[in-house]
């Protein structure tokens, strides 16, 4: 994603530079300016897309979008909610807000709700994948800290995959 916004903004500064004329350096910046900015405004949305989409992916994968899903049973302490979340993933996303010195903290009936869910998953992407891909992302998820070399993982992405239509 770096590589593509420093694409971006040489380009626009490329394309201003062709154009300006002397004289017009005021305008030129004042211009160059709101193009770069265009273009980190429609980098970041189209990031929010890119995560919103693949976490509707992984809820459906996940629960088929039921909120009430409770997966997992015969491990004792099952997975619940739409993204399945277990209660060390809980943990996790506190321990997480704890050491970002954040007030908040979430208990293991959050993952009844949808909306606190998703604000555990957006922590724990945040805070472990900033800057990763949907498919290390949802491996991880899916298989933990090194989900992504673990085969598998592999059908699971797949799923997801075909959720995103990919």
């Amino acid at each position: 994603m770096q590589i593509l916004k420093m694409v971006v903004l040489v380009a626009c500064s490329a394309i201003l530079l062709n154009i300006a004329e002397p004289g017009h350096v005021k305008n030129i910046n004042n211009n160059k300016r709101s193009l770069i900015q265009q273009a980190d405004l429609k980098i970041i949305q189209d990031s929010i897309d890119n995560i919103n989409k693949l976490v509707e992916a992984l809820i459906q994968v996940e629960s088929r979008g039921n909120d009430s899903a409770i997966g997992d049973r015969h491990l004792g302490k099952p997975s619940i909610g739409v993204l399945q979340l277990r209660p060390i993933m809980v943990r996790e996303v506190n321990r997480i807000l704890k050491k970002q010195k954040s007030e908040k903290r979430y208990k293991l009936k959050d993952r009844f709700s949808r909306e606190k869910s998703i604000e555990m998953f957006m922590v724990w992407k945040n805070y472990h994948h900033p800057l990763d891909n949907n498919e290390k992302i949802a491996r991880c998820w899916n298989g933990g800290p090194r989900g992504w070399k673990r085969a598998a993982t592999k059908r699971y992405w797949t799923k997801v995959q075909n959720e995103l239509n990919i």
